[in-house]
């Protein structure tokens, strides 16, 4: 048995906390599910420790296509809204490590595929009512009450689209082996960060337990490499972003996402346009404030060549969170090609792709829409 750790207490005794192993594989990843801090936030970003939000134990998404069942030990977001996959193994052997790198690495190539964002909110909501939460309140205690969660949300699938994920590999004991091969994982994967988590447990005599995080990979090149990757980063506005979806979507698609645009400024100042950060992707919201309310967004406009709506944020505030409301809010969104759920403040993200805006009946319509949206809002 390895050497152990001393506890002073409070009467100057001073105990001695023996190494043990963990009972199983569950007793270890119960302790992440209950402390999800063991995760050391603090150590995968000194500047600003990371922190986390539970979306679910063993998520297992499947591909269709080749049939083949995926079983991920924990998914967790951290504040910054990055996927992060947690893999739990006792002490695994070069069989074990092989596996997990290679399952794990593929999570994070096809995590898109795998866990579109509808399907992330799914296993997140499951979770709190397995738990008996509230998603709401969870939510609110992981980034404040002022947070918008429906920019979050967006968030996370705009990491997903840029193969922006953590993988964390936890063990009570990392090898040489698998140290230098996180290192180099870690040096090498861009924006892809790559983590093994060392956990050990100490035990005295009388019962007293500590565990001991450590984070292995996080080396001075990975370091460097990625010092803007846990940071807010380019801020778009409106030059730089007309620039980029002219060059990435052609000319017709930056007409229609500027014609949305200057409608959401003619509304102004009862619009407001919030833009995005990001390096990769980025957008626009149009939102709608509210006083003692958060703003109502109507729509988000982005690089990618989509308009979307979040059908919670409709269907969770007046008016139509009133049934007949939302029915014929439904059936006007249906006519410009946006598909909202049967049931108001289901959470999907219905979008529409600017390309099929290009009849200027159809991007008129489009307008016509949110009008009678902005006017229905500011009746309510």
């Amino acid at each position: 048995m390895a050497g152990g750790i001393y506890l002073i207490q409070d009467d100057d005794r001073l105990v001695e906390m023996m190494e043990q192993p963990y009972d199983s594989e569950d007793q270890l990843q119960d302790l992440l599910v209950t402390y999800p801090n063991l995760i050391a936030g603090d150590q995968i970003d000194r500047v600003t420790a990371r922190r986390w939000l539970l979306i679910s134990r063993e998520a297992a998404p499947s591909d269709e296509e080749t049939a083949v069942q995926w079983s991920l030990d924990h998914l967790f977001l951290d504040q910054n809204a990055v996927p992060t996959l947690v893999d739990v193994r006792r002490t695994p052997n070069a069989d074990i490590r092989q596996k997990v790198l290679g399952q794990s690495i593929d999570y994070a190539a096809n995590a898109l595929v795998y866990w579109p964002v509808d399907s992330i909110i799914a296993l997140f909501e499951a979770n709190c009512r397995d738990r008996g939460r509230d998603p709401e309140q969870i939510f609110e205690e992981f980034l404040g009450a002022n947070a918008n969660e429906d920019l979050f949300w967006q968030k996370v699938k705009t990491n997903l689209q840029a193969g922006k994920v953590r993988l964390v590999f936890v063990a009570d004991e990392i090898s040489a082996e698998m140290r230098r091969v996180v290192e180099f994982l870690n040096e090498q994967m861009d924006p892809v960060e790559v983590f093994a988590l060392e956990i050990k447990q100490y035990v005295s005599e009388d019962g007293l337990k500590t565990l001991v995080p450590r984070v292995i990979g996080q080396t001075a090149e990975a370091q460097q490499k990625k010092s803007s990757a846990t940071r807010e980063r380019r801020r778009w506005d409106e030059s730089s972003f007309f620039a980029e979806i002219k060059a990435r979507r052609g000319a017709d698609e930056a007409q229609m996402a500027k014609a949305i645009y200057l409608w959401a400024k003619s509304q102004e100042p009862e619009v407001q346009i919030q833009w995005g950060t990001g390096d990769a992707y980025g957008g626009f919201a149009a939102q709608l404030p509210q006083r003692g309310r958060k703003p109502y967004q109507l729509f988000t406009v982005d690089i990618a060549g989509r308009m979307e709506i979040s059908a919670n944020n409709y269907g969770s505030q007046p008016p139509f969170n009133a049934e007949p409301n939302w029915l014929e809010l439904r059936s006007k969104l249906s006519a410009i090609g946006l598909s909202l759920p049967i049931e108001p403040g289901e959470r999907r993200s219905p979008s529409l792709a600017l390309f099929t805006l290009q009849d200027e009946s159809a991007l008129k319509q489009v307008m016509e829409t949110f009008d009678w949206i902005t006017n229905e809002i500011k009746k309510a």
